[in-house]
């Protein structure tokens, strides 16, 4: 059992995808404005919805998760934290988002998608970090289409992916509008990308860059306020 802020639970099935810091940037990443409504594609477990509903009392999340055990666990770990009003998971693929909602039905999206290409090469990784159901063209037109004009869609990845996945964005009309770039340490290589897309939005990109530990291997203060240890700013 991971426990979260607010006094929050999540219980991730074993085998399933465990709680990870990409999730815990991305979550910290995320700006939802008031009475958000949320829709996270690939949802899994749940993890991001929770530690958003954890975070914004005004926010409702809707996931869709296309494997039936993380969505059965998601439906749990709604029911133990009370969420039902707030937040919902839909057991489908992502793919089929523009058959599900009408356009425009949500002001935020966020996902943290599978990393890597699938096929023969890459069926020795978890089928959940795969891109055999969701590939970045994929993950950018269900985006899309969910979010209203004005609306932000929040995604890690890895950094050697970041070309393509601004340009795949800008071909679903997505505009990168903020960056920011993750180390672990000062002097390691950035390992993970956050990135902020506003459907319909002008060109124009902010640059941010966090470290989570020092070159000592303690932690820093954004890792404490990530990780709720510190307030946040």
């Amino acid at each position: 059992m991971e426990y979260l802020p607010n006094g929050y639970s999540l219980e991730i099935p074993e085998g399933a995808f465990p709680l990870s810091t990409d999730s815990m940037v991305l979550s910290h990443f995320v700006k939802l404005p008031k009475n958000a409504r949320v829709l996270d594609l690939g949802s899994g477990c749940g993890t991001l919805g929770l530690l958003l509903c954890a975070r914004e009392e005004s926010c409702a999340v809707t996931g869709v998760e296309l494997e039936e055990s993380a969505h059965l666990a998601a439906l749990a770990n709604i029911r133990r934290n009370a969420l039902e009003p707030r937040m919902q998971s839909i057991c489908a693929d992502l793919r089929s988002v523009s058959e599900r909602f009408s356009p425009g039905s949500f002001s935020c999206c966020v996902s943290n998608p599978p990393y890597f290409s699938g096929g023969p090469a890459g069926k020795q990784t978890p089928f959940a970090r795969r891109e055999d159901t969701c590939t970045p063209e994929e993950l950018f037109r269900a985006a899309a289409w969910a979010l209203k004009y004005g609306g932000d869609f929040f995604l890690v990845h890895r950094p050697e992916r970041l070309a393509e996945l601004i340009a795949r964005a800008s071909e679903a009309g997505l505009e990168a509008k903020r960056l920011r770039l993750v180390r672990h340490r000062p002097d390691s290589p950035v390992s993970l990308v956050l990135l902020q897309l506003r459907k319909g939005a002008k060109p124009g990109l902010q640059w941010e860059e966090i470290t989570l530990r020092g070159s000592d291997g303690t932690a820093s203060p954004v890792w404490q306020e990530i990780y709720h240890l510190a307030p946040a700013k």
